[in-house]
């Protein structure tokens, strides 16, 4: 099956902040391709990727880095999808430096960015872009957003049956 959505990372020890990505694509059924990819260290393979992601079928790309944090920019440099740039947690300024490399982003070459190892809002975000053109996966979404309310009312529900000697109700 061809990939709607790409889930690109800078390096495999990306993958426990990147696969919650990928659990949220495979929950909508979206087909989706990953691959480990370096701005710096295989940039001839980015901007390969970048350039025939369109052709093989890709209509959103999920790029996570830490650190410098080119890869997702370099991605949107060399393609018109768009790109959705996953921060990730480094050691040294625990990923504000990625998330800054993402948000000053040069007029015309647009990342958007989520939170720092955001990757579940990520491919959020690529579901709604996708649902924009399908009728089915907008209705999925919509579910979902409905889970999420039900949840938080339930939790809400428990929490007021839960009785204290001056709480007021």
């Amino acid at each position: 099956m061809t990939p709607s959505v790409s889930i690109i990372m800078g390096s495999t020890s990306d993958l426990p902040v990147m696969e919650k990505a990928a659990k949220i694509l495979d929950e909508f059924g979206i087909f989706f391709e990953m691959s480990a990819l370096s701005a710096h260290r295989t940039p001839v393979a980015v901007e390969e990727f970048a350039r025939t992601a369109e052709s093989r079928g890709v209509k959103v790309i999920i790029a996570g880095a830490g650190m410098a944090a080119a890869l997702p920019g370099v991605i949107a440099a060399g393609t018109t999808l768009p790109v959705i740039g996953v921060p990730i947690k480094g050691s040294a300024l625990d990923g504000m430096d990625a998330v800054l490399s993402m948000l000053q982003m040069p007029p015309g070459i647009p990342v958007a960015t989520v939170a720092i190892n955001g990757a579940q809002n990520a491919a959020l975000l690529a579901v709604q872009m996708l649902a924009l053109s399908d009728k089915e996966l907008a209705a999925k979404f919509a579910d979902y957003k409905e889970q999420l309310k039900q949840k938080i009312e339930k939790a809400n529900a428990d929490l007021a049956a839960v009785e204290y000697a001056h709480k007021t109700n």
